[in-house]
């Protein structure tokens, strides 16, 4: 099973999406292993986000995530990467398909509500960088032999 980081951002949070988001999840059989509720500082911003350093939407970038509290959550699951990149939605909402979480629920372009890593060497790097490993929950649902097998 593969492992994927997704921060429910400073605007999903705010407008109160997190419930509708984690639930579009878990009914597509994904398993959440890790999750919480979270203010970001600006260091780990900063860390998070360094491969755009030097670009010009980098300061705009960490001095949004840092706003509000955050929601962030590890989600495991058959091909986790692309299967919650392509629940998503593209990153521009404007072009995000129906259907997806930014193209029913977002509109501009840095509120695009939702972080998901986008390769498995990224998922790593960024599930090591937001949680300990004692943070991560190993365990068996019935449902999972259903969904997985």
């Amino acid at each position: 099973m593969q492992k994927t980081l997704v921060i429910v951002k400073p605007d999903g949070v705010q407008r109160a999406l997190v419930g509708k988001i984690l639930a579009r999840f878990e009914e597509r059989g994904m398993k959440i292993v890790a999750l919480k509720m979270m203010q970001v500082s600006r260091d780990l911003a900063e860390q998070h986000y360094a491969v755009h350093q030097g670009k010009f939407f980098y300061a705009g970038l960490v001095s949004y995530i840092v706003s509000s509290p955050v929601v962030a959550m590890v989600i495991e699951g058959h091909e986790a990467i692309g299967a919650v990149r392509a629940m998503v939605g593209a990153t521009r909402p404007w072009e995000a398909a129906a259907g997806t979480i930014r193209g029913d629920y977002a509109l501009m372009g840095l509120r695009n509500l939702i972080h998901a890593s986008d390769a498995p060497d990224t998922a790593e790097k960024e599930i090591a960088l937001w949680f300990t490993p004692a943070e991560l929950c190993a365990y068996t649902r019935e449902m999972d032999r259903w969904v997985n097998e």
